[in-house]
């Protein structure tokens, strides 16, 4: 087994993966930024050894905050992928690199397979597939990941959110016009960690989310009835009602069959990882 290191390790995918590892028995060393910034290269140097897989979940994920601060965006989302990306190459490491549904331009009518044309319309989206492409220049034979609408139902998250909705008021509006696959970061972690111990994956790009369609306005649903909560307490209503500085893809669907080409594990559907991921937080 190859040692692995997760890069992001404090935020909400890294500590998913810890957990998971230790689960499994997957010997894993996590280092959040404080540990490791990625933009600084001797720092990374340091850290990554010949013949490890390096699984970099570290990111700037504000998407709104981005659109006023793009130079600290493309710092974590370009800049450091290509540094770590440059220094696995070096020393003959292993890189997966998790990236996102934005590079799309969010207006396909079905699934977005990997050669999908994209067309990011957000500054979080430019600097994710910008970092996608610098990995792969400098190291081709990375593997990016990318995956949608990720969660866990702890801290501030959507699910956890309309949990903490569902205990504060009577109703809650919740868009209906934006649709994606929901996945629940446990289950993602479980993926990443299987192709890391994988070695016979060539494929450069791959699309992990738990599998089905699903709008905000059906999460927010299948959440309280997950709770035992009214589900017409959800009242669906549009994005132009919630205006954002950064426009949200009308449609996130990300095809999986990728994946499932690569022989790897196909995911289970968000509505059964949507139930296991809350009996672990309620």
């Amino acid at each position: 087994m190859r040692n692995i290191l997760v890069t992001g390790a404090h935020g909400q995918l890294g500590r998913q993966l810890l957990r998971r590892a230790a689960e499994a028995g997957i010997a894993v060393r996590g280092v959040g930024s404080g540990e490791l910034d990625i933009t600084d290269r001797g720092a990374v140097d340091a850290h990554v050894e010949s013949g490890s897989v390096v699984i970099n979940c570290a990111a700037y994920t504000a998407v709104d905050a981005a659109e006023a601060d793009e130079e600290a965006a493309r710092a974590v989302n370009e800049t450091g992928p290509s540094i770590l990306a440059g220094t696995c190459a070096r020393v003959g490491a292993r890189l997966i690199h998790v990236s996102t549904d934005y590079v799309f331009s969010g207006d396909a009518d079905a699934p977005y397979d990997v050669d999908a044309p994209t067309g990011p319309a957000t500054v979080y989206g430019r600097t994710k597939l910008a970092g996608e492409r610098a990995v792969h220049a400098a190291l081709p034979s990375a593997h990016v990941v990318r995956t949608a609408w990720v969660y866990t139902g702890v801290g501030s998250d959507f699910v956890a959110t309309m949990l903490r909705l569902e205990r504060e008021r009577d109703t809650v509006d919740v868009v209906d016009d934006q649709v994606g696959s929901p996945t629940y970061a446990g289950d993602l972690a479980g993926a990443l960690l299987e192709l890391a111990c994988r070695s016979d994956v060539a494929a450069p790009i791959l699309h992990a989310t738990n599998s089905g369609v699903a709008s905000w306005f059906d999460l927010a649903r299948a959440v309280f009835e997950e709770v035992g909560a009214d589900p017409n307490r959800v009242r669906p209503c549009t994005s132009a009602q919630f205006p954002r500085p950064a426009p949200r893809p009308a449609f996130s669907v990300l095809s999986g069959n990728s994946w499932v080409r690569a022989g790897l594990t196909p995911p289970r559907t968000w509505r059964e990882a949507l139930h296991t991921a809350l009996d672990a937080v309620v």
